[in-house]
Formats: C-alpha cells, sequence, structure tokens
C-alpha cells in the first residue's frame, strides 16, 4: 500500500489478475520521454502461450509465436505480412500493417463497386468517408462516382461505385495508398516493471505475468490457510464446550463478568481467549447432538483444507496447476477463436495473410484443368477457358512469368495504366 494523491488515504500498487490483461486489453499510454502502444489480442491464445510457458519455462521467444499468431483487432481487418509481428514480440518494438477487408463486386452494365466491410484498428469511420469524398472531389482518384456508408446495427458496410472505364483493383490499391483503408499500427510494448519502465518481448510480458501470478496465489493461499486454520482453532473449542456442556453452563452462569468466565473457561478446560470468547457467544440452538455433529464435520474439513494448502505452499508444480487451471477455465468460459462477430449471427475470420502468396500447383481452381493463366486480382491460376467467363479479371501467362530468370520464381505482378503512364504493384508471391 502507497499514499494516495493528498496523502489522506492508502491504495494498492497492483491490483491482482487472473489472466494476462496487458496482452488481452489495449494498453495505449503518453508520459513524459516515453510512450506505450500495446494492442489488444485473443484471450484463448494469450492463456495457451502462457500455459505453454508455464510448463517450458525455457521455452524460446519465437516458438511462443506458434500460440499467439499476432493481436486480434476488434473491429477487423487484415494483418499483412508476418514481419512487424515478429519485431514486436521478439524485440518489443514493430509495426504492423493492418488493410481494410474489401471487396469488389460487379454491377450492371459492366460498372463495378468497392464494398469495405471492415476498417484497421482505431480508425474513424466518419472520417475515412470523408477522405475518400475529399480525394475524389479532388480528382486525386479518378473514377468513383457515389460513395455511401451503409452502416448499420448489422455491420459496417462502406460502398464505392465505380466508373465503368476504370480498373477496380487499380482504384482499391490508390485508396490503400492514400487512405486509412491500409495503416500501420505502432507497437511499443512497454511496462512498468518493479515500477522502472522498460520495453518487453512477449515472453519477458508473460515471465512477468507468470511471477506476478505466483506471488498472488501463494498470498492468497497463505490467507485462505491462515483463516482455516483460525476457524479450526475456534471449533476445536467449540467440541470441547459442547462435550462438557454442563459444567461449561454451570462456569458461565456463576460467574459475574465475561472476564471471570473466560478465565475460569481457561483454566478448566486449557482453551485460548479466542476460544473462550466463542464459547461465550454460543448460543443454546448450538448445544444439540446434531450441532454436535456438524462442528465434527466441520472440523474435519477444515483439516483437509489446512493440508491442501499446505501442500500448495510446500510444492511449486501444485501451485503452477492452480495458475494453469484457473487460466483454463477463463478461457473455456470467455476464450473465443479469432474472430469478428458481424450483427451477432455471421462471423467472417479475421486474417494473418503471409508476405508471399504461393500458388501450390499450376491448376485452375474453377474446373481443375491445367492452368495457364495467373489473375492479377486474386493470385489464383485459371485456364483459358474460365478467364474468358470474367473479362474484368486481370490476368498474366504463367510460362511467361516462370521463364524470366534470376527471379528465384518470386514475380511482382504489375499492370500499367496508359491513361496515366503508371504502373501499379499488385502482388509479390511465389509461383509454386
Amino acid at each position: 500500500m502507497v499514499p494516495n494523491y493528498d496523502n489522506t488515504q492508502e491504495e494498492p500498487t497492483l491490483f491482482p489478475t487472473t489472466f494476462p490483461n496487458i496482452l488481452v486489453s489495449p494498453n495505449l499510454g503518453i508520459a513524459v520521454g516515453m510512450a506505450t502502444n500495446i494492442p489488444p489480442h485473443n484471450l484463448g491464445e494469450v492463456i495457451d502461450g502462457t500455459v505453454a510457458l508455464i510448463d517450458n519455462r525455457d521455452m524460446e521467444d519465437r516458438e511462443l509465436l506458434q500460440y499467439i499468431k499476432g493481436p486480434d483487432f476488434p473491429g477487423g481487418g487484415i494483418i499483412l505480412g508476418r514481419k512487424g509481428i515478429e519485431d514486436a514480440y521478439l524485440t518489443g518494438r514493430g509495426s504492423i500493417k493492418v488493410r481494410s477487408r474489401s471487396e469488389i463486386e460487379p454491377m450492371n452494365n459492366g460498372k463495378h463497386r468497392i464494398v469495405v466491410t471492415e476498417i484497421p484498428y482505431q480508425v474513424n469511420k466518419a472520417r475515412l468517408v470523408e477522405k475518400i469524398a475529399e480525394l475524389a472531389r479532388d480528382k486525386k482518384i479518378d473514377g468513383i462516382t457515389d460513395l455511401r456508408d451503409e452502416s448499420d446495427r448489422k455491420g459496417m458496410r462502406i460502398v464505392i461505385e465505380l466508373r465503368r472505364d476504370v480498373n477496380p483493383q487499380v482504384i482499391l490499391n490508390q485508396l490503400y495508398k492514400n487512405t486509412q483503408l491500409q495503416d500501420n499500427f505502432g507497437v511499443i510494448m512497454l511496462a512498468l516493471v518493479d515500477g522502472m519502465p522498460k520495453i518487453l518481448t512477449l515472453k519477458q510480458a508473460l515471465n512477468h505475468y507468470i511471477d506476478h501470478q505466483v506471488d498472488v496465489v501463494t498470498r492468497r493461499t497463505k490467507h485462505d490457510l491462515r483463516k482455516a486454520e483460525e476457524r479450526a482453532h475456534i471449533v476445536e473449542g467449540l467440541k470441547i464446550a459442547v462435550d462438557n456442556i454442563d459444567e461449561v453452563i454451570k462456569i458461565i452462569r456463576s460467574s459475574y463478568t465475561d472476564a471471570e468466565s473466560k478465565q475460569r473457561l481457561n483454566e478448566r478446560f486449557g482453551l485460548s481467549d479466542r476460544q473462550a470468547q466463542a464459547v461465550i457467544e454460543m448460543q443454546i440452538r448450538r448445544l444439540t447432538g446434531i450441532a454436535r455433529e456438524k462442528l465434527e464435520e466441520e472440523l474435519a474439513e477444515l483439516l483437509e483444507k489446512i493440508a491442501y494448502f499446505k501442500a500448495i505452499l510446500a510444492d511449486e508444480t501444485k501451485l503452477m496447476g492452480i495458475i494453469k487451471e484457473e487460466l483454463l477455465q477463463i478461457k473455456e468460459k470467455h476464450g473465443a477463436l479469432r474472430w469478428y462477430a458481424q450483427g451477432g449471427t455471421e462471423r467472417i475470420h479475421r486474417e494473418i495473410v503471409p508476405k508471399y502468396e504461393k500458388l501450390s500447383r499450376r491448376i485452375c481452381i474453377q474446373c481443375g484443368r491445367p492452368a495457364t493463366l495467373v489473375s492479377l486480382d486474386w493470385t489464383a491460376p485459371w485456364c483459358d477457358a474460365c478467364a474468358e467467363q470474367f473479362p474484368y479479371l486481370k490476368n498474366v501467362d504463367i510460362d511467361a512469368i516462370s521463364n524470366i530468370p534470376n527471379r528465384d520464381r518470386f514475380f511482382i505482378i504489375v499492370d500499367f495504366d496508359g491513361k496515366r503512364n503508371t504502373f501499379y504493384f499488385y502482388k509479390l508471391f511465389r509461383l509454386w
């Protein structure tokens, strides 16, 4: 306990917690010369990582990434790449690129529209819509004919209608570049450790939580043990009094004061002051045979609890087992998959996509025949026949890409806009 701001009261320096709240809940703070910005994480993943670290305290930092995949932003979106996540977890600092969940939908008369259903964390939707409208009005992004916010209580929906003669993927890429439809989340895992600010890796943060939880459970167990021993001491005195009830009543009735009664009970039965006080305050209904049996049952339960609490304090493995059990109970009760609930019914998976998208086979995803083309829009293999069914898709020849030397089978697909004399870079992916 420490004094509060005006030294009139005392307040605790720490509050016990049953799960690593510093990771599950977002933490943002700015102080003089330092700042912290820890993103929210999935409760189940954090608990799985903590339990794994309890089982193996020598686990490598990178091994924890098998359990904690990355931040779990409540607004959804798609995390692009793993490097920012790895930097944040392995060094305490990193920049995570988050992109809106957007889909290109065909309309009548050959037009298209971009529908945005999720936006990056901490992005203000109203300001985002204003920014898109400003870019369209100033012709910095040419091709937007209508912009509507159709969001309701069922979920988010921003609709961007496009002209017939523009490439919707190019417009979408321009929106990613010039608006917060794609944004960076800077991670600074700074926390107070023993009163001192320190940048923590993921493993260090979980280790400090485990150490804190060991202290919490140890103090709680000592408190429960003390209370159980105190109650057992009282019950033993009551049991002695019930077994000698006639003599106890005679002593109390013949005494002039409570102090005299306590002294005589101490001398006659060897009771302590607390036991004697409990006997004096004992109610008449406690003198029945049933009450005597209840006292015996309560004493047996207390002695069992005392033995259990002592076993926990004597065995670190049991203590760690309690921490794990409590964590898993929280996960079972409150844990959820890495999902974003939309409208309370429809559930959309929040993705973390790799830096490189890999085409593991040259087979058309539509019909299964050998593929000859790769779609720029979907980064998917197509055959000539199926590609003709989707004339609005941009495609490139697989053999033309694979025959380019010194590419190590990695290739950046580009699209050239002759009207603007500009190249647009699409996706960097591995062919197979």
